[in-house]
């Protein structure tokens, strides 16, 4: 009688199957094959096998011109592999991975037949990242070898690898193919048997929000792209992203998470199926959200969507000196951003004392980028001469652009606007830096609400290049283009958004935090696994939770609680977790405690 599966330890997996050589089997091959393994790639197509076995020499040439790979192991590597075009070729594999299109009745045949074909102790892995493993286990003649072994994509660049068990996999199953993960280099992430697992459960509902905001015309594609690079540190904008992952492929797992959840965060934006009836699957088809130069080129040309450049802009109004009301951060950050610009800044606090320390910090942050050698001492100097500090705002009185950085409170905002009114000569621009409340609620409070409208800096200011120029339903055509006018003349690259919560950046990131929490708070997942991988798998600068505790629980809480407000959408109610900690006064780095400890500042 054989021994089960699940009562013994298993030998080290050294002949590896790969079913389905396109890009991503492909790249799996290349690291197993690295990594000393024999390889055996399988694909119905003779063309498919002829091309994995040119795309490995071509990768393993690069490899060697870059000294990753020297001519030896080079050599060795491409004699481990070799092609079939028959799954018997699995015959004496350890372990089998398939990467067949995303569909059960593929896999299902593919695992029917190896079931009669692979040894009895031969482990099964689907590549799936939409599809229920469990399912697919549940198919087979000895579910207990059956698991989820998710690769991301490029696999030889990537180091995240989700390894996905199902109530049936043996744990032994799961201990060899961790194993295996990291002797190929890899960071393994055991996640549960749902669709999207960790990183794609997170980042599918980040991109379907995105090209629902894209159709409802809300922003451009450029800007959507570059609010999320520039904003959040990402290496690829959604849109672009979708493009390169395949809009129909994002079409199927979302599909896939929203029959399981029911969660109309992760229904599928309506845009995303008529790209795909029209064929417009993204980079393979040559067209998708953007046009490229050729199918499967990076490169993007013009097209019809492209906005038309021949229109003159508005003219916009002369902006010589400048406004800051605030003292904290971002009022520091922002007169310290335009002052280096050649702006006469007024930096007005409550009281003079505040003003002057906050003129003292600027210097002291000036300093700092002289001694890192990206400011010359002289040009410091005359940054810092520039700005007069105030305690009173009277002393805006003759600014061409007053630009508010208080409090996140509507009603502090309501009554400096209010204040400004009176103070600030006719013709002055009113900008408020809010990244959550409504800017027309802060144009209502003055008598022109036509001068009124939204610049929302990143933190830190001097640092972060992009500002969300917040149009309202009121704002005059000249006030939007000295705005962008005024963005370029600081190098800050601007983005245009309507006045509605959260903008671009914030209604985009912070559901995707939230899920991130729900997830934590469903047993599904750790903190740690779950940053992991976003940062491996999805390329993100943070983790979800390490960016919490930056950004504060308290204001992540508020941010969550305006975008319910404005959408109802009860896939954004803020997860109970985050209320919780909130309430304990767990607020993130600022009190020392969030969803990890931290040293106390």
């Amino acid at each position: 009688m054989a021994t089960p599966l699940s009562d013994t330890s298993l030998s080290p997996l050294q002949t590896v199957a790969v079913v389905g050589l396109g890009t991503m089997g492909t790249g799996i091959a290349e690291v197993l094959a690295r990594a000393g393994r024999d390889v055996v790639g399988i694909d119905v197509s003779e063309t498919q096998a002829a091309k994995c076995v040119a795309a490995l020499e071509s990768a393993t040439a690069r490899a060697v011109a870059r000294g990753r790979l020297t001519e030896r192991e080079r050599a060795d590597a491409l004699a481990r592999v070799r092609t079939a075009t028959d799954l018997r070729a699995a015959a004496d594999a350890d372990l089998v991975i398939e990467v067949a299109p995303e569909s059960y009745e593929v896999k299902q045949q593919i695992f029917r037949e190896l079931d009669g074909i692979v040894r009895p102790r031969a482990i099964l892995a689907t590549g799936t990242n939409a599809l229920s493993v469990t399912r697919l286990a549940a198919d087979s003649a000895r579910p207990e070898r059956v698991l989820g072994l998710h690769f991301f994509n490029p696999a030889p660049a990537m180091r995240l690898v989700e390894i996905v068990s199902s109530v049936l996999t043996a744990p032994a199953a799961v201990a060899a193919v961790t194993d295996l993960a990291l002797d190929l280099g890899k960071e393994p992430v055991p996640v549960g048997d749902r669709p999207g697992f960790v990183a794609d459960g997170l980042l599918f509902g980040y991109l379907n929000r995105a090209a629902a905001m894209y159709e409802a015309k809300y922003a451009s594609r450029e800007d959507i792209d570059a609010a999320m690079r520039l904003g959040c540190g990402l290496p690829m904008g959604p849109l672009a992203l979708l493009d390169l992952i395949g809009i129909d492929t994002a079409r199927t797992v979302l599909e896939a998470m929203y029959a399981a959840s029911r969660d109309r965060l992760h229904a599928p934006a309506p845009i995303l199926g008529q790209l795909g009836a029209a064929g417009l699957t993204g980079r393979k088809a040559g067209r998708g959200f953007y046009t490229y130069e050729a199918p499967g080129s990076g490169t993007v040309v013009p097209d019809a969507l492209t906005p038309p450049k021949d229109a003159a802009p508005a003219p916009g109004r002369p902006v010589r000196s400048v406004g800051v009301a605030g003292s904290g951060t971002m009022a520091r950050g922002i007169a310290e951003v335009f002052a280096k610009a050649g702006y006469e800044v007024v930096l007005a606090a409550r009281g003079a004392e505040k003003a002057a320390a906050a003129k003292a910090r600027i210097g002291a942050s000036l300093a700092r980028s002289v001694d890192r050698g990206r400011l010359a001492a002289g040009a410091a100097a005359q940054a810092l001469d520039r700005i007069t500090p105030t305690g009173t705002y009277d002393d805006l009185a003759g600014v061409d652009l007053a630009v508010e950085a208080v409090a996140e409170d509507l009603e502090v905002k309501r009554q400096l606007f209010a204040t400004l009114d009176k103070v600030c000569r006719p013709g002055a621009v009113l900008a408020t830096t809010t990244s959550s409340l409504p800017v027309v609620a802060c144009a209502r409070a003055t008598s022109r609400p036509q001068d009124v409208i939204g610049m929302h800096f990143f933190n830190p200011a001097p640092a972060m290049k992009l500002v969300e120029v917040v149009r309202t339903v009121l704002t005059a055509d000249d006030v939007h283009a000295t705005v962008r006018a005024v963005c370029g003349g600081i190098g800050k690259h601007a983005v245009d958004c309507g006045d509605r919560a959260g903008f671009i950046v914030n209604a985009l990131l912070f559901p995707y935090l939230n899920n991130a929490i729900k997830m934590v708070q469903e047993h599904y997942a750790s903190l740690d696994d779950i940053d992991a991988a976003m940062k491996l798998g999805g390329g993100y600068p943070m983790g979800p939770f390490e960016l919490l505790d930056v950004v504060g629980l308290d204001v992540s809480l508020a941010i969550e609680k305006a975008l319910h407000r404005e959408f109802r959408d009860p896939g954004l109610a803020p997860a109970p977790l985050l209320e919780h900690l909130v309430a304990a006064g767990c607020l993130g780095r600022k009190t020392g405690r969030g969803f990890r400890e931290h040293a106390k500042r």
